[in-house]
Parts: structure tokens; C-alpha cells; sequence
């Protein structure tokens, strides 16, 4: 990428300190599900947790979290900082196993956005059960290409091909390297 930015002076936002889940998120090797209300976390005991956390189930919260972590591809920041992603603009009907994103770009013209819808998606992708449809969106009124965009991110067989593309895979890794590492 070129040192000349689209949005060289972004608004950096104040970020949430919170964790939404039951569950410590931020380590993907945590074993907290496994400890019963007793404090036990001998396995005769841990199948009590772990049917509350299948009963659970994934909520809006629990997509920001997977989120607001990762980088933007053109500043140093996250998503969350810059407002790009936010709990409000997150859907998550569990029953129906839907889940709308929306995100709204830093600025109205923004050539990353197609980028970052897909960070988003692969991250979604790569987390949630694999029932569940996707559907990331720009939100309306935020892009003069948003029809094009959407159209794009929510093409099966665009994604599919744009996730061949070595060069594009490095770059949502490097995206999404701090969020999942989070």
C-alpha cells in the first residue's frame, strides 16, 4: 500500500472496555466454560457450564467482540475506533441463524470499504457455527457505491474468488492478526 492515505486525519473514537460473553473471549484456549458454579473444574462437574454456554447462544455482543479488534487496512487503529463497526449496527437472530452486519466507512468515498466488508466477513466466517447465513452491508447512506459494495460482499461466488487472491488473503490476515490475537 502507498504512504498517500484517502482519509489521512480519521476521527478516533472512544473504544469499549467491555467483554459482553460469559465467557473470557480473548483467549481462545480458555478453559473458564469448564468450571462449574462450585468453582470445580474436574470434568464429572464441567458438563453443567458447558450446556449453559451451548444453550447461550451468540448474541450481538458477542459478534462485536469478535470485531472491534480488527485493523483498519489503511491507520494503525481498530474498527471499533474509528466507529466503523458498533454493537448497534450488529444483528444476530440466533434461531433463524442470521447475522446482518453493518459498517459504516470513515468517509464517503472510501476505497477500502470493499476491504473491510470482507475482513469482516471472513472473520464471521471463520468464528461463528457455520449455520448461520452472513450478510455484511455498508450502512445506507454512508458510501456513494454502497449498491456495488453490497453486491460484492454478499456474492458467494465474488468472495470465493477474491479469497484466491494471495495478495488480498495477506492483507485481511494482517486485518485481522490483532483481532483474533485479542
Amino acid at each position: 500500500m502507498s504512504d498517500d492515505k484517502i482519509n489521512a486525519n480519521p476521527i478516533i473514537h472512544e473504544i469499549s472496555h467491555s467483554n459482553g460473553s460469559a465467557y473470557d473471549t480473548s483467549d481462545p484456549w480458555s478453559t473458564d466454560f469448564l468450571t462449574s458454579e462450585d468453582g470445580n473444574n474436574d470434568l464429572k462437574h464441567a458438563h453443567l457450564d458447558l450446556d449453559k454456554a451451548v444453550e447461550e447462544g451468540i448474541d450481538n455482543d458477542e459478534v462485536f467482540e469478535l470485531l472491534k479488534d480488527i485493523n483498519d487496512p489503511e491507520h494503525p487503529l481498530t474498527l471499533e475506533q474509528l466507529a466503523v463497526v458498533s454493537k448497534a449496527q450488529i444483528e444476530i437472530n440466533d434461531e433463524e441463524s442470521e447475522a446482518v452486519i453493518l459498517f459504516t466507512p470513515t468517509i464517503p468515498h472510501c476505497s477500502m470499504s470493499t476491504l473491510i466488508g470482507l475482513c469482516l466477513r471472513v472473520r464471521l466466517l471463520r468464528a461463528l457455527p457455520p449455520r448461520f447465513k452472513v450478510d455484511v452491508r455498508v450502512r445506507e447512506g454512508t458510501h456513494q457505491q454502497e449498491d456495488a459494495i453490497n453486491k460484492q460482499l454478499n456474492d458467494k461466488e465474488r468472495v470465493a474468488a477474491a479469497l484466491e487472491n494471495n495478495h488480498l488473503i495477506d492483507v485481511v490476515q494482517q486485518c485481522l492478526s490483532s483481532a483474533t490475537s485479542r
